[in-house]
């Protein structure tokens, strides 16, 4: 009987501290956008990823 007296408010506690989390990330703006990251895969950019120019991207590789 003495561990529910323990356990509880430190659940509660707990709790307590993760509503805050939430309430904190949804007021920082962290749920705003949750379309674009799943489409951010879709998109052609290795090049940006690998520091080139975007214009150098779509160039042939043959000689002039």
């Amino acid at each position: 009987m003495t561990a529910i007296y323990l356990m509880l408010p430190v659940s509660l506690l707990l709790a307590l501290i993760f509503l805050i989390a939430y309430v904190w990330s949804v007021r920082s703006g962290q749920y705003d956008d949750t379309r674009t990251p799943a489409l951010r895969i879709l998109t052609d950019d290795a090049g940006e990823m690998r520091g080139e120019p975007v214009s150098k991207k779509h160039l042939s590789y043959k000689n002039p």
